[in-house]
């Protein structure tokens, strides 16, 4: 991500290391609040994307990489996903989601196949036509009858299947393997944005455009 920290502006604050000399003296850091948006005409643009399924292990400059043929372009595979911590929004290693398997539900594997929730299995009558969608909530005793319009009969059915929490946690995980990508023509205007997209505008900390200055409480 050098380019995109590179990219960011600065923001002078208040010293507070031993070795000022007064206390008028500032740092400057990058700000790293500062974040860029992908420009609304294409965000909103689905034709814009495409889609991607992250495999194993893949970090996301390993996707930039693999895309983009640039891994510093990895912030662009975030933002186009609106991910903003990587650690609750990509998915886990192997070995972290283990971890994460065990932080939350302890070493006994068998919390892990207790029932967290029932849910529908999709029905559909003789002729094809759905009367129960797939993965709908729903209770342990739930079952629901209709008349089959092929064979004129009422039909009583209990289309549940019990969810366990690891079932749940590998969904969740799947899920977050689902993503978007800018595709690479777009990439070359993303990058023109970032130059002035992420700059001041005038304010009373204003210095210049790539450069603000805290408020100094110490100073009367």
């Amino acid at each position: 991500m050098s380019r995109y920290f590179r990219n960011l502006p600065n923001f002078e604050y208040i010293s507070r290391i031993n070795e000022r000399k007064t206390n008028k003296d500032f740092i400057t850091v990058k700000n790293l609040f500062r974040r860029p948006v992908i420009r609304e005409d294409l965000f909103t643009d689905f034709m814009s994307f495409t889609k991607y399924q992250i495999v194993g292990d893949e970090r996301p400059d390993e996707v930039a990489y693999k895309i983009y043929g640039d891994s510093t372009l990895d912030w662009i595979v975030l933002l186009s996903n609106n991910i903003v911590n990587v650690r609750d929004e990509w998915p886990l290693t192997q070995q972290d989601y283990r971890n994460y398997l065990i932080e939350k539900y302890g070493n006994d594997t068998n919390a892990l196949d207790v029932i967290k929730f029932y849910e529908t299995e999709e029905i559909k009558d003789s002729e094809g036509k759905v009367f129960v969608p797939k993965k709908m909530k729903v209770d342990s005793t739930y079952k629901v009858s209709f008349l089959d319009s092929g064979t004129n009969k009422i039909v009583e059915v209990s289309p549940i299947q019990g969810i366990t929490y690891r079932t749940y946690e590998d969904r969740l995980q799947e899920d977050k393997r689902n993503i978007n990508l800018l595709k690479s023509e777009y990439v070359s205007i993303v990058l023109d944005d970032i130059e002035t997209l992420l700059d001041y505008e005038q304010s009373t900390e204003y210095i210049n455009p790539v450069l603000k200055r805290a408020s100094n409480p110490n100073l009367g």
